[in-house]
């Protein structure tokens, strides 16, 4: 549960009344892309609900079954969230606002590559684009449903394209714990050689190549690599 320093206020007014609780802002985020996966109680900051958070003003138990038609308070808070707002402060939306635009930049560049060099553009290049842009990254949605957005203003600033590159890995056995989590995620085939050795071919965005066969090589330095 977040503490009541770093929590945010979900607001709704109806009626003329105000109706506030208090919530974490990562959690409401969560929320917000998939309610299924957030317990409303752990992104409540404090099991209740104001008229004026600040000045602890509760509204009566006749207020709020009028309203809400209901005195459940996770019938409440959800109510607030899905038609109220999220009111943060100046730091706390330029943290959230930060983090998302490094998250967003950090997409690019590991998926897109210059068509003309098959390499990904450096992270600054994409960050100096996108402020040419002038893109308003939304704190409230989720980064990917704001990369379309992104792609669509960058690619006139930018060249962009989005390759795959299909990579054939030969491990040494004692390597394998350690080289097979990093490869899990994009591993496509895989087999046990003879001689002890681990194989596999993993499929990933061409910008990740070079990444990908460093992390590998120091997991294990007599690796061997080819590109198919």
């Amino acid at each position: 549960m977040v503490s009541l320093d770093d929590a945010v206020l979900a607001r709704m007014e109806r009626g003329g009344k105000r109706y506030e609780i208090l919530v974490d802002p990562e959690l409401v985020d969560d929320w917000r892309k998939n309610p299924e996966n957030v317990e409303l109680g752990e992104l409540l900051a404090i099991e209740d609900v104001f008229h004026n958070a600040r000045d602890g003003e509760r509204p009566t138990s006749e207020a709020i079954e009028s309203t809400f038609g209901s005195q459940d308070l996770m019938v409440i808070a959800q109510t607030i969230l899905e038609k109220g707002s999220i009111q943060l402060t100046t730091n706390q939306r330029k943290a959230i606002v930060d983090t998302k635009r490094q998250a967003i930049i950090h997409h690019v560049s590991s998926n897109a590559v210059d068509p003309k060099t098959k390499l990904p553009h450096p992270r600054q290049r994409i960050e100096l684009a996108l402020e040419e842009s002038r893109y308003a990254v939304d704190p409230f949605k989720s980064v990917d449903s704001q990369i379309k957005d992104v792609l669509e203003i960058l690619r006139p600033l930018i060249p962009l394209s989005f390759e795959t590159c299909r990579l054939a890995f030969r491990i040494t056995g004692k390597s394998y714990g350690a080289v097979s989590q990093v490869l899990r995620e994009y591993k496509q085939k895989e087999e046990w050689l003879s001689n002890g050795d681990w194989a596999c071919i993993i499929e990933i965005p061409a910008a990740m190549k070079a990444d990908m066969i460093g992390m590998v090589a120091k997991r294990d330095s007599e690796v061997e690599v080819k590109e198919l």
